[in-house]
């Protein structure tokens, strides 16, 4: 048995987080098991020894995957084993991508795999919280190239009180909720949502997971010297200081004076910093056409990339040093807006949201219960009333493809855009919801256009936000030679690709909801931060202003197509009737009046929720589930069917499966012989409650609702006293002495 390296790292109230290496998977490059509590995780790294011909970037992936069995559960389905992740592993992959990918060496290209997997968990542990750590740690014990170990954390706010990795429940009554990635210097990505907090206090929880952090990146220092790494070399790039210097020398004044020109069209911008380069690579071959000693393709290729560079440099003096953005926009400047609400008649609601030249184009759909979406993953099991969708086509930027499925993109934007809108939906609001983000142009931003079409489809849909939420990406560009730093409020692509930062924040008047921050530079403080704050907060207040005028409060009535949704409370001793034998009655009640009818058992209650296309449907189903539960009063009138007829009466259904006798005497005023003279099964009659029993049984009358005839006489009934007139009955003494005088009867035996 092998010797495992064991590091603990204590959270200081008890808790513990231990990471192992030496044990599990030695033919990765990296491995280490990661634990709190009875949640594990496996990670591994495995990275190719060389990089791929003409690979000039760095080609990372990370999967994430969470084992049934490590919750000793069976995957659902027909196979019965995992297959593709699901979203929520996808989003706890792409959280950890996102603080790894930036500290790979920039010429460092060979093909790596990070693999990270919950093979034991603990309700009590949250999994995705541990998941940057163990991947981090997996590269620290490898000799993979990297800059310096990170981890992630979650933090949570209780009672006021911030903690570290919450377990699930008390993450339930939190209003903070956020995953923060830093290396011990600095912090590298924020992801989270939030219940209306202000900027001072996202900053708190920021810091707060910063320095538990720390203490978990010099564990990791520790574990990566005891094992006793040594990084490998590598030689990925070839590379040329002479013709890099002539690139930076020759092009920067072109590009500067391209940037400086103001484009507004984002696809002429593109072509006129592309020409510059074209323009040079062409002039650069044809000057060395019959130079043997030059590589050309070589230096193609080394032209281009270099460039690459130089046109971010003069975007980037031209803000630091002019205050001008590559559209002319000041720092703190927003595009302009429109947009436009009941744009699809055959939708509940829908929105186009367009903010310079990024677009939405997002519809809302109000469903049933029937409508809900189960889910069933190894973390959690339960329901969600509402799904946020984005979808980002190829054309939305110009690119002639089409669609090939959901990428790792689209879940993540939705997901972003999910967390901040869904606490804004009314706790009562009894439809499940579907918001769809179309993107039709994108330069900048997509996602928070889909926050803000989504605010005005929910107006337009008629649901009363408890308030209405925008969003902003704001950007940074900063100078490494000196302090200066500019914040770029609503950036565009360029700026997004070539910034510093990218900092999306969400939220109400009242606060932010959600954020997601990728910070791409070392030593960024919290003053900084602070700033960028503060003035995205300026600029979401600007954006809600533009999306209240154009739809400032919801519609008074839903849409004509929405279905109608009631909930009615009922004793829980009533749903079974409800449900009736086998379903019978909820199944005859939904195909008859055209409803859906879902019956929940809520809080020693029973729920039942109907919903019909239109207000009669509603109308008529409860109707039918309140004469259910409803209980027969005497003297009342009641307008029943007849279930079954007997010699002596009919049987009338007076409620659904409530049924008394109406007895012959009881159905007209003349004298029947036969009920089926007067009444016939399934027919529909009117009766009184005469009397309820002590057994409970219905005494029914129909004959008390008709005229009496003219002339009717009631028979008369003999008195008590006119029995004695009645010939008296036999006395059996006569027949006792009858058999005496035959003589005595014979033995049993003999009496054949």
């Amino acid at each position: 048995m092998n010797q495992a390296i064991i590091k603990t790292i204590d959270l200081g109230d008890g808790r513990t987080i231990s990471i192992e290496t030496g044990r599990l998977a030695k033919q990765a490059d990296g491995a280490v098991v990661v634990r709190m509590g009875d949640t594990m995780l496996l990670a591994t790294v495995v990275s190719a020894k060389d990089a791929k011909e003409d690979v000039d970037f760095m080609p990372v992936s990370v999967d994430y995957r969470e084992k049934f069995s490590a919750a000793g559960r069976f995957p659902g389905g027909f196979l019965k084993r995992e297959a593709r992740p699901s979203d929520d592993e996808i989003l706890v992959a792409r959280l950890v991508d996102r603080a790894l990918r930036p500290l790979f060496p920039e010429d460092y290209h060979a093909e790596t795999a990070v693999m990270i997997s919950l093979i034991s968990y603990d309700e009590n542990v949250m999994a995705d919280s541990l998941a940057g750590l163990a991947a981090s740690a997996a590269i620290a014990v490898s000799d993979v190239p990297f800059e310096t170990p990170i981890s992630e954390v979650r933090v949570a706010r209780l009672d006021g009180e911030f903690i570290i990795n919450p377990s699930s429940a008390q993450l339930a009554e939190s209003d903070i909720d956020i995953m923060v990635a830093a290396s011990y210097d600095n912090i590298m990505m924020v992801e989270g949502e939030m219940d209306e907090v202000s900027e001072e206090e996202m900053l708190d929880a920021i810091k707060f997971a910063h320095e538990s952090i720390k203490v978990h990146c010099k564990a990791q220092e520790e574990l990566a010297a005891e094992v006793g790494v040594v990084k490998r070399e590598y030689c990925h790039e070839v590379n040329n200081a002479e013709l890099k210097a002539k690139v930076e020398a020759d092009l920067l004044a072109p590009c500067y004076e391209i940037a400086k020109q103001q484009i507004k069209d984002k696809q002429l911008r593109i072509e006129s910093f592309a020409k510059i380069v074209d323009e040079y690579v062409e002039a650069y071959l044809e000057a060395n056409a019959e130079n043997e000693e030059i590589d050309l393709v070589q230096d193609e290729k080394l032209i281009r990339r270099y460039y690459h560079k130089v046109e971010g440099e003069a975007m980037r003096r031209m803000i630091l040093d002019e205050g001008i953005r590559l559209d002319g926009r000041k720092t703190n400047e927003i595009r302009p807006i429109w947009g436009e609400v009941d744009y699809l008649p055959g939708a509940h609601g829908s929105a186009i949201f367009t903010r310079g030249e990024t677009q939405s184009l997002s519809s809302i759909t109000l469903g049933t219960k029937m409508d809900i979406k189960k889910i069933d993953n190894v973390t959690f099991q339960g329901t969600e009333k509402f799904l946020l969708h984005y979808n980002f086509p190829p054309f939305c930027v110009g690119d002639a493809k089409t669609p090939r499925g959901l990428g790792r993109r689209e879940i993540g934007h939705g997901n972003l855009a999910f967390r901040a809108l869904k606490g804004m939906i009314p706790e009562d609001f009894p439809y499940v919801v579907r918001v769809v983000s179309d993107i039709l142009e994108s330069n900048g931003s997509s996602s928070m256009a889909t926050v803000c079409a989504g605010t005005m489809c929910m107006l337009d849909a008629g649901m009363n936000m408890k308030r209405p939420v925008s969003g902003i990406a704001m950007g940074l560009i900063t100078d490494k030679g000196s302090d200066k730093f500019a914040v770029l409020s609503d950036i565009l692509g360029d700026e997004d690709h070539l910034g510093d930062m990218d900092f999306k924040v969400t939220g109400t008047e009242k606060g932010i909801t959600a954020t997601q921050m990728d910070i791409k530079v070392d030593g960024l403080s919290y003053e900084v931060l602070s700033k960028a704050l503060h003035q995205a907060k300026e600029g979401r207040e600007h954006i809600l202003g533009k999306i209240l005028e154009i739809i400032p409060e919801p519609r008074a009535e839903y849409k004509p197509n929405v279905p109608r949704v009631e909930t009615i409370q009922i004793p829980k001793e009533m749903i079974g009737p409800i449900i009736g034998p086998g379903g019978k009655n909820i199944q005859q009640m939904q195909e008859e009046t055209k409803t859906v009818i879902v019956i929940e058992e809520r809080d020693d209650f029973g729920w039942v929720e109907i919903s019909g296309l239109n207000k009669e449907a509603l109308d008529a189903a409860k109707e039918r589930v309140k004469r259910i539960i409803a209980m027969p009063e005497k003297g009342e009138v009641y307008k029943g069917k007849v279930k079954s007829i007997t010699s002596f009466g009919a049987f009338i259904e007076i409620l659904p499966g409530k049924e008394g006798l109406l007895h012959i005497s009881e159905i007209t005023w003349e004298r029947l012989m036969n009920v089926e003279d007067a009444l016939k099964v399934g027919e529909e009659v009117e009766v009184k409650l005469l009397d309820i029993d002590r057994d409970g049984k219905f005494k029914l009358s129909r004959k008390v609702l008709l005229p009496k005839p003219e002339g009717y006489v009631e028979r008369e009934r003999p008195e008590r006293g006119d029995r004695d007139r009645r010939p008296p009955r036999r006395d059996n003494r006569d027949n006792r002495d009858n058999r005496d005088r035959r003589g005595p009867r014979p033995p049993r035996e003999n009496r054949d």
